[in-house]
Parts: structure tokens; sequence; C-alpha cells
């Protein structure tokens, strides 16, 4: 059956603050110019927002640029923070509180505001709409579509209807093909497509190798003597502590309004012990006296995990080639050292739809958009991430003490003008050490007021994928779980999904498989970074499936 197929200036692969605000600038600039474009955004999710996850303490300044009325539109910005703590913690009582002058000034929080991202997004879906944006929720882009040049000509929704076996069932519907002039992928985190993008136009050759986090949320409403609206809270060391992690982690509490407050832990995926369960570390985390005491007695109303890309300047791609661009965190935008991505990848969006407009209406239009170059050359965005570039390196290479002494001296003494730069050449696939030379790690049951299980968690995800669907979580070899994975590893999948979508299972006569619950995935993309092998391959499952998060 043959697809079906629609032309349009420009396709946009993602509804995150990236592709959105992409979105909104082109039409705006149209607009402005009396310009009559066609701009298609296609959302995986089954709304505009539904597999947004983020902390999140948002930066409004780029949202002014775009919008400087945002106020008056309504947007979902509620909850000015008014107070900053940032504790390293101990597994013991020493817990240490960083006093304010000692604080990195990326992680001060004046003026910004703890939000929902997606509940922004779905805000700025909304503008991008009425602006004369054709929005497209449960239409997931599953495969690069290209000239007979090599450049981009656009992308393929997935097709619908097939079984499991990948036979057309009787509602089966082919893939809709959009063409268009310009393509822009802004997927978030580890994005499927983009990866494909990376490599065949070896976009990463001059960076270094990206890196990655998992981070994991829950949202929680507390007893209001335990609530501080516009309280933010960080915290480093517990629960990655100790010669048995050789790896990091960092917490945080927002207090956002109506005794809300999100909850969260990010784990660097560049952790060595194969026994580690970022899920259970989360779950101890919450047991920590500095974090129970605000959520004992409260009620958890949501859960969700995902990657964040965190290699900065140093590991960032070229951004555009033949036929369009990468932009947000499909690239990797996110400033760890503010430990912020949303503005940031509104910004590129921005500086994309500069590009695109420049072009679009050009008498001899560049099919690879050099122009985007120079505009993110002289831009606040690189300035922001050139000051921030060796955060993550900082602590990769030099641990977190030194690291963070370093990105104080940094910013609060030499104020992003540092004159040297910290590059990173390690790979965090290949971190793991063999299990038998790993420190095993007991982890505590949940007690079911603080701490839960992977799938009561997961249901509150409202995760959900057709059964009878193709697999979307491919094995380049089959094998490789079983056979390299478990004698090297333990097979760290069972362990590094928050979702608990892999198992080994054994039958009675010893005989042990690979499961996987794709059903259960929450789309956060660990295992595509993670596996050591590189076996694990996510791609997207039928358009609408996955989590539907009520504003994470």
């Amino acid at each position: 059956m043959q697809r079906e197929s629609m032309e349009v200036d420009v396709v946009i692969v993602g509804a995150g603050p990236a592709g959105l605000s992409t979105a909104c600038r082109l039409l705006q600039l149209a607009d402005e110019a009396g310009k009559e474009l066609s701009v298609c955004v296609l959302e995986k999710g089954s709304e505009v927002g539904a597999h947004i996850l983020s902390g999140a303490v948002f930066e409004p300044t780029v949202l002014s640029e775009l919008f400087p009325d945002w106020k008056e539109r309504g947007a979902p910005l509620k909850t000015p923070v008014v107070k900053d703590k940032i504790y390293y913690l101990t597994s013991k009582s020493s817990d240490f509180r960083f006093p304010g002058p000692l604080m990195p000034r990326a992680m001060h929080n004046d003026g910004n505001y703890i939000i929902s991202l997606g509940s922004l997004c779905s805000w700025l879906g909304e503008q991008a709409m009425e602006l004369g944006a054709e929005v497209f929720p449960g239409f997931a882009a599953a495969e690069v579509l290209y000239h007979a040049d090599g450049s981009v000509k656009g992308v393929a929704t997935g097709d619908q209807g097939l079984g499991a076996d990948g036979e057309q069932k009787a509602s089966f519907e082919p893939g809709f093909e959009f063409h268009a002039k310009y393509t822009i992928f802004a997927e978030g985190c580890r994005g499927h497509l983009g990866k494909e993008i990376i490599r065949k136009f070896d976009l990463d050759k001059d960076s270094d190798p990206q890196h990655y986090g998992i981070g994991l949320k829950e949202v929680w409403e507390v007893p209001s003597e335990q609530h501080e609206e516009g309280l933010v809270e960080h915290t480093a060391g517990y629960p990655m502590i100790g010669s048995s992690y050789a790896g990091s982690s960092g917490g945080f509490l927002y207090h956002a309004e109506g005794n809300k407050v999100a909850l969260g832990l990010i784990i660097d995926l560049g952790y060595k012990n194969p026994h580690i369960s970022p899920f259970d570390e989360f779950q101890k985390f919450k047991h920590h006296p500095v974090i129970a005491k605000t959520i004992t007695g409260g009620k958890r109303l949501s859960y969700g995990a995902r990657a964040l890309i965190k290699g900065g300047l140093n590991s960032l791609p070229k951004m555009n080639f033949p036929g369009g661009l990468l932009i947000g965190c499909d690239a990797g935008t996110l400033n760890a050292a503010k430990i912020k991505g949303s503005h940031t990848a509104m910004k590129s969006g921005m500086l994309a739809a500069e590009a695109l407009f420049e072009e679009l209406n050009s008498d001899s239009p560049a099919k690879t958009l050099e122009n985007f170059n120079e505009l993110f050359d002289q831009s606040s965005l690189r300035r922001e991430l050139y000051e921030a570039r060796n955060f993550s390196a900082g602590i990769h290479r030099l641990g977190f003490w030194i690291g963070a002494a370093l990105a104080f001296v940094e910013q609060n003494i030499l104020f992003g003008k540092s004159p040297f730069t910290i590059r990173d050449r390690s790979e965090d696939h290949a971190q793991l050490l063999p299990a038998e030379s790993a420190e095993q790690i007991k982890y505590p049951k949940p007690d079911g007021k603080i701490s839960f299980d992977k799938l009561s968690s997961v249901f509150l995800s409202n995760t959900n994928h057709a059964e009878d669907q193709p697999c979307h979580l491919k094995l380049k070899d089959p094998q490789i779980p079983i056979s390299v994975n478990l004698p090297k590893f333990d097979e760290p999948a069972q362990r590094y999904c928050p979702a608990g979508v892999y198992e080994i299972l054994e039958d009675a006569n010893g005989n042990k498989r690979f499961q996987i619950n794709a059903q259960n995935c929450v789309h956060c993309k660990t295992c595509d970074i993670k596996d050591p092998s590189q076996n694990i391959q996510w791609v997207v499952p039928e358009g609408g499936g996955g989590p539907v998060y009520p504003a994470m």
C-alpha cells in the first residue's frame, strides 16, 4: 500500500520547547513580513506535553524574547523562586549545606520559576497553532527520507496496525510522509532519528563523546507545614557515594504551588558498578532525613523518568546538515552547570527559525543552512554554553569536590573566562566494570509510604502501548544479552531500566532468556545509552504510545 504524502515548507519532529519555539518564531517572522509559510510539528505523544518530563526550574529570559507578553497570554509560570538551598548529603549526620556565597553563580535562581515543563509545552503548542502551525500529536516520526543527492527530504510516520509478528492487522494503515524544504529534528535527548542524522553526516567528528544522566522524578502533595512555596533545594553526594559506586548523583526538591513538591534524582550514566539500579537509588534517596522531612505523610501523585544530555559545548555536534537542523537536546544544548535545558532549547529553536526564514526567502536558498552556524556563534546561547563548557568534564575527570571548586572559580571569580578547556574522551556505555570485580549492592525493600516498587510507579506514569505491535526495543543481536552481557556484567539492563522492561527469566531446566516487557517503557532512552554492548536500539512505537505525564 503506497504511503500518502504532504508537501510543506518546514516539518519539525518533536513538540518540546525547541521544536515549538522554532514553529512560533518562524511564523512570527513570516507574519511580520507578510509571508505565507506551511509549518508542521509532529509529536509522538498522545498530546502535546504527554512525554515531557523535567524538574523544572525555568529561566524565563528566552520566553520573554519569544513572547514579551507571556504573562498576559497566560503562560503557566505560577511559582517564582524565593529561596535556594544546596546540600552535600552523606549517609550519616554530617550533611553540609553550602552557604550562599559558596554557591556557583549558575546555581542561583533569582528571577526563575518552578514549573511543569509539560504544561509549558502544552501552552507553547497553543501559541504555535494560533500563529498558523499544524501540530499533529500521536504522529511518531519513524523514518528519515532522503533525496537522491543524500540530503534530507523529510520524514515518514510509522505504519499503524501491525501485529507483534510484523504482519498487517485489519486495522493496518501505512505511514504518512511529510516532504519539506527543511526538516528540523527536536526529539529531545537521544532522539532516534537525530542519532541517524549525526551518524550519516558525521556531525560529531570534531566533538567529545556525549554524556548523559537519567533523571527520575515524582510529584508529591505534602502537608502544608512541610511545604515552602518557591523553595528550591538541590543535593549532591548521597546516595551515590562510597567505593562501591564510582559515580555521581544530584537530587532536587522544588516546592510548587498548592502544596505540590517536585522530587527527583539525577544519576550520571557514566557510573561503573553494573549492580547499580537508578530506580532503587532514588527510593533510597527519599529516606534521607533532608528529603524525608518534606514528603513524610504526603501523597505521591505521579512518577516518570527520562535521560538528559549533559556533555555541553565540548560534546555538541555540528547542528546543520543538508536539508535541516538538529536542535535542543537532540543536539545537546543543556547547560549542566545550571541544570537547565529548557531555555537553551528554546533559544536554539529561535535561532533555527531565523536561519530558516532567511533561506526560505532567498532567491537561491542554501540546502545546508550554514547561516545557522553564524547565528549560533554570535548568540547568547553559545556564550552561555561556553561559560559552562568545563562543568561536566570537570566533575567527570576531577571528581565532585575538585570539579565543584573549579566550577565556583570559573563562574564566580573568572565569570566564564577560563583560560583552558577540559576534554573528556570517555563514553558512558563503556564505563562498566565486570560484575565479578564490582561490589554487590543490597537495596532495602520499599516501605509503600515513601519508597515504592517499579510496577506501581510505572502505573502512575499512565504508560500504555498496544501489546500486539512490533517491539520498539530492537536487539542488533538477540544472543548478546545472555551470551555476553549476563556473564560479564550480570546483564545490567534489568537494573538500569527504571520501568522494569528487561528481565532475565529461567526455565525449569536452568535455561535463561532475555525478556523485553516493551509495554512498560516510559521512553527514557537509558537502555539505548547505557547498554555496554550497544546492542539495544530504541525506535518509536505506534504513535500515541508511551507515558501520559500529568503536568510533569
